[in-house]
């Protein structure tokens, strides 16, 4: 269990991990002992997509990744966003590309991260600039892209299966030199 919060946002006591009965049973969640407060620890909604820019899929780097990969954009669905809405507007801020098409992909669970990824392909088009978030980008033909086995990598194999394409797994655990 991720354990993000110490104390109650509430009375500002100490949280505990107390088991109460729920609707599905007994669960044991952070609680707070003196005013009641539950933290929920639900999932987070992530926005990925699959862009598909200039006849190829285009995938980046970020910033602060220590490994070779290149992955998907994603972003975190803000209040007052649709999913729809939500990507779109990451797409325009991480890479000032404008997307003309956006279809589903697919939700998945990444639980290491307590995410529900919400993934989409969406057809792009302008000229990328990329945000400061992420430090370089590659255009990779369907064919020849590699996919991770975790997260968004199984959105982007679920697009390449869907097109007719096998998808091809990568190993991107190396950190660069």
């Amino acid at each position: 269990m991720n354990l993000p919060f110490t104390y109650c946002p509430g009375c500002a006591a100490p949280l505990a991990l107390i088991t109460q009965s729920e609707d599905g049973g007994d669960k044991a969640r952070l609680r707070c002992p003196a005013c009641g407060f539950t933290h929920w620890n639900n999932p987070t909604p992530v926005l990925a997509a699959v862009i598909e820019y200039e006849g190829k899929i285009l995938l980046a780097r970020n910033a602060a990744w220590t490994t070779r990969m290149f992955g998907l954009i994603t972003g975190f669905m803000e209040a007052g966003d649709t999913p729809d809405g939500g990507m779109v507007r990451e797409i325009r801020e991480e890479t000032s590309l404008a997307t003309s098409a956006l279809t589903l992909i697919g939700v998945y669970d990444f639980q290491r991260m307590n995410q529900v990824i919400i993934a989409y392909h969406a057809a792009c088009h302008g000229e990328v600039r990329l945000s400061p978030e992420l430090s370089d980008y590659r255009l990779f033909a369907p064919e020849a892209v590699k996919c991770w086995r975790a997260g968004t990598g199984q959105a982007l194999a679920d697009w390449l299966q869907a097109r007719g394409y096998t998808p091809q797994y990568g190993d991107f655990s190396k950190r660069e030199p």
